[in-house]
């Protein structure tokens, strides 16, 4: 099971300095930061997931999360000595794929196959997925319903498309031209759809197939859409699930035909997640909010309104902060590092996350993790503030991640 993680060019700064929160002067983004798999040996994953959405942007003129010179190098220098992966154990291979949850409000994709194919070919990917269109189903995948028969009409022309470009890419893809392995998109809102997508795909000739619009269903109705289509997989095909993880159910989705698959989810549950911010082997922990006075949008319109003393406000800050640290080094109790964050977080915070501030501080899971992001940055990486405290736990995430997934397959976690 190969698992790729997908670009959102997401770097850490090696130079950023904790105590005064400054960078080098010099820096340039991208270029002297970190990627995942150059803070790791070996990487915590087997590849990068590419999008043209997040590169390129759309032909209206929205732009993607690469600046201008960022998407020119990337033409120009190519995927693998842009995102520096040669260093990488020579293993780690490139996906590319449109973004379909980019532009699912579209009628139609923005891209058509000769977009896609430049875009896969220019950067010199390994893998090329076709142009999809995602189907939302509000319904559970299991249930072959819908509300209105417009609303069937609209899944199933959504589907049309999805198949329809998928064999114009393989058509121009088939000759041997292209430098990467071309792979279609299998759409659905019932297993059963999904199940003639498949069918369908490999009709065309396809043996590498991606299942997408999954993300919203819950495990089991994805398992059981799964039994579907592997009903009807041939032999040879394999299948890569767009956006899911699900660890525990990894030796499951093995046995179903998936050999890989891509998520943000561990990254991204670093700073989105309410509570699971910090993984572990047995589970996760809730980080230590500590957001900057001057970061935090809603505490600062109450300063700017007088609800709240702006001297009060940073000394407070400092205050736990300062607590924080002397608390991993033995120089403060868990009792007046935890007072401390309570008086700040009741400041900008209306959750009340006393308790799981008390079991993060008490248990110490930094101290156990063998990770050199843990090891050099001890309680900062449980410190929820900035993006440089938030994406090294990120990092930390998928680190975990991998080990998980190597544990479920029964490999050696080394």
């Amino acid at each position: 099971m190969r698992f790729f993680f997908p670009d959102s060019q997401d770097q850490i700064d090696p130079g950023f300095n904790f105590d005064t929160e400054e960078r080098e002067p010099l820096r340039v983004r991208q270029r002297d930061d970190l990627y995942a798999h150059e803070v790791f040996d070996p990487p915590p994953f087997d590849g990068l997931l590419v999008s043209k959405s997040i590169v390129d942007g759309y032909s209206d003129g929205t732009s993607g999360k690469y600046s201008s010179s960022q998407r020119h190098r990337l033409y120009r220098e190519h995927a693998r000595r842009f995102f520096r992966l040669d260093h990488a154990h020579g293993l780690l291979e490139i996906m590319g794929d449109c973004g379909a949850f980019s532009y699912w409000k579209d009628l139609e994709p923005p891209y058509d196959v000769e977009d896609v194919i430049d875009f896969y070919d220019g950067c010199e990917f390994d893998y090329g997925i076709s142009v999809d269109h995602v189907i939302f189903n509000k319904n559970p995948l299991g249930a072959q319903v819908h509300e209105s028969d417009d609303e069937l009409k609209r899944w199933q022309e959504r589907q049309e498309i999805t198949l329809t470009l998928a064999n114009d890419f393989w058509k121009a893809t088939k000759d041997g031209q292209v430098r990467f392995t071309p792979m279609g998109v299998a759409q659905g809102w019932h297993p059963a759809s999904y199940a003639e997508s498949v069918a369908h795909l490999q009709k065309i000739g396809y043996r590498r197939i991606a299942i997408g619009g999954m993300v919203p269903y819950k495990t089991n109705d994805i398992i059981g859409c799964l039994q579907a289509v592997n009903e009807v997989r041939q032999p040879e095909t394999q299948f890569h699930l767009l956006g899911i993880s699900r660890c525990e159910k990894i030796p499951t989705f093995a046995r179903l035909g998936v050999t890989s698959l891509d998520s943000t989810s561990a990254f991204q549950q670093s700073y989105k997640d309410a509570r699971n911010n910090y993984h572990t082997p047995d589970g996760a922990y809730t980080a230590l909010r500590v957001k900057q006075v001057d970061g935090n949008v809603k505490l600062r319109k109450q300063i700017m309104a007088g609800e709240i003393d702006q001297k009060l406000a940073l000394k407070l800050e400092r205050a736990a902060l300062n607590l924080l640290r002397k608390y991993d080094a033995g120089e403060a109790t868990l009792e007046e590092a935890w007072d401390a964050l309570q008086k700040y977080s009741r400041l900008s915070d209306t959750t009340d996350r006393g308790t799981a501030y008390r079991r993060t501080l008490a248990d110490r899971p930094w101290r156990n993790c063998p990770c050199p992001l843990c090891r050099e940055l001890g309680i900062d990486i449980v410190i929820f503030r900035g993006t440089e405290r938030n994406k090294r736990r990120g990092f930390h995430n998928l680190y975990v991640f991998r080990q998980r997934l190597r544990a479920q397959l029964g490999e050696d976690r080394s």
